[in-house]
């Protein structure tokens, strides 16, 4: 009896996980959405040389530390990018 219990039990942490899965990468999924039009965003105030564009990398930045914070992006893309968006903007000065 207790192998059958077992099994049941073994059964429902499976379906269980698969839907943490799920909400998971729905969850990274949209975070990573946001990180490309943040960046997206923050490059082309950059790009045409606007008066905000400090803020936008500033909320870019923001918003890349956290999503490799949270293990969407690896740390070193987040310098790299990061790096990035810095020497495009002192370019323009």
């Amino acid at each position: 009896m207790a192998e059958k219990a077992e099994k049941k039990a073994k059964k429902k942490k499976r379906l269980r996980d698969i839907r943490k899965a799920k909400k998971r990468r729905q969850r990274n999924l949209r975070e990573k959405k946001d990180l490309k039009a943040v960046l997206k965003t923050a490059r082309l105030a950059v790009g045409a040389k606007a008066a905000e564009a400090l803020e936008k990398i500033k909320k870019a930045v923001s918003v890349i530390d956290k999503a490799a914070e949270r293990g969407i992006i690896h740390a070193n893309k987040a310098a790299r990018l990061k790096s990035r968006l810095m020497q495009a903007f002192n370019k323009t000065r």
